[in-house]
């Protein structure tokens, strides 16, 4: 890892504050780079003109009892690597051979969505319950790396 690395994990730390996610262990933010200049950032969050969970006042996942890693579908956030690559598409910006910074592990959903978009490297710092992405990461050829700031321990 180098200085890079540890500026845009930090910008996707600072971006996951920005996330309508009840649950506050489940702020996530992703940053897109290529050449070392931002494309696209993205949080989870609900769609556009789709009520949040903060305002509903309840997590929909927590409430049914769905665990961690699991259902992906059941949940109003859209994740903030999809937030992320649905942004780039939006504003026409080619993220093939881009790198993805993000504040979590994706999960396999966002795995796809990644080796879709050509993004070759992902960088996270927390880890996700969710094997079936990491086997859909390797096999599609994307780089992923655990961020391990100097001096900290994993």
């Amino acid at each position: 890892m180098d200085k890079w690395d540890a500026r845009f994990m930090e910008l996707a730390g600072v971006i996951a504050r920005w996330a309508s996610c009840y649950k506050a262990n489940r702020k996530i933010g992703a940053v897109i780079v290529k050449n070392k200049r931002i494309v696209t950032t993205g949080y989870n969050g609900a769609p556009a003109g789709i009520k949040t969970c903060v305002e509903r006042g309840e997590c929909l996942r927590e409430k049914l009892g769905i665990a961690s890693g699991t259902h992906h579908e059941i949940c109003y956030a859209v994740h903030a690597e999809q937030n992320a690559i649905i942004q780039a598409a939006r504003l026409g910006s080619s993220i093939d051979g881009a790198t993805l910074y993000c504040t979590h592990q994706p999960c396999v959903l966002c795995a796809k969505m990644i080796v879709n978009s050509g993004i070759r490297r992902v960088v996270y710092r927390e880890g996700y319950p969710d094997e079936f992405s990491l086997q859909m990461l390797r096999e599609g050829g994307v780089a992923l790396e655990r961020f391990e700031p100097e001096g900290e321990e994993p």
